[in-house]
């Protein structure tokens, strides 16, 4: 027998139920004419040794929707990241969007920073599904540090090695409405299942948000005119070992290792690993 899926509209609560197979289909409601999207059911709960919950994605089910971004609040959103980082000198358009249009924006290494910072817009046009518990972080964006000698230009893009920063950020801003979940600190999303390697020359194969601890406090939040408030995170790639030591545990432990170390935002293919022992031959 096939599941059923049950849900209701959100305008006039009409109760729909329909066979598994339509999961991630849009309609239009019969009784207001509003827009349904048929939710996609979660995955059953499984937890790690230190109470982590661990989501395993299915194939994606949504259509692609095209979308264009929002110039407002692309501009307040850059403006608050001058403010507390640097000017922007230079912004990788999506041509083609599906479900928000993300943009990176690159601030290059400067006086007050010796390192390049890319960050994304878009991610917040849309609120993510968030627990009732945690609405004020609905709305979010990335940022990823680079060392000053990582090579940004087009050609360079064209090998894998230096262009998965790039990757893994619009990959992460649009995951949330892609699974209908959402990203938020402490939160780890590896590269596949089992995790790979994100390119050629790195072991790592997974990212976790943390808050933006180099930067002025002030970055972490954005208060728009409308109201919504934008969270920042910063991605930090973790090794194979960081990954099984934080679900083992948990993030408090980890980022406290990784900080020990001397680990920050700023990305260093070859650090030593976190969790390993100083000691032992093959931990560098």
């Amino acid at each position: 027998m096939k599941a059923v899926i049950a849900f209701d509209c959100e305008q006039c609560r009409t109760t729909y139920k329909v066979d598994e197979s339509r999961a991630g289909q849009t309609a239009k409601c019969r009784q207001c004419g509003a827009k349904l999207r048929v939710p996609v059911p979660l995955p059953p709960t499984e937890i790690s040794p230190a109470g982590v919950t661990i989501m395993r994605r299915a194939e994606r089910s949504k259509p692609f929707e095209p979308v264009s971004g929002n110039e407002e609040h692309i501009e307040a959103i850059a403006d608050h990241v001058a403010r507390y980082v640097g000017e922007a000198t230079k912004v990788f358009h999506e041509l083609v969007s599906d479900l928000i249009q993300v943009d990176v924006h690159h601030v290059p290494p400067g006086p007050d920073h010796d390192f390049h910072t890319l960050f994304t817009s878009g991610m917040s046009d849309r609120p993510m599904t968030v627990p009732d518990e945690v609405e004020e972080y609905q709305f979010a964006e990335l940022l990823i540090c680079l060392p000053a000698d990582w090579t940004l230009t087009q050609t360079d893009f064209k090998h894998e090695k230096n262009y998965w920063p790039i990757r893994l950020l619009k990959s992460l801003a649009r995951l949330p409405y892609e699974y209908d979940t959402w990203l938020g600190v402490g939160h780890t999303v590896p590269n596949g299942d089992p995790p790979e390697p994100y390119a050629p020359g790195t072991r790592f194969c997974c990212a976790m948000l943390v808050p933006p601890l180099r930067f002025d406090s002030q970055l972490a939040a954005l208060k728009l005119a409308d109201g919504r408030i934008i969270n920042f995170y910063c991605i930090w790639p973790l090794l194979p070992e960081e990954v099984e030591f934080k679900l083992q545990h948990g993030f408090d432990d980890l980022i406290q290792r990784l900080r020990d170390r001397g680990v920050n935002e700023v990305i260093q293919l070859d650090r030593a690993s976190g969790v390993r022992r100083r000691w032992w031959p093959w931990s560098h």
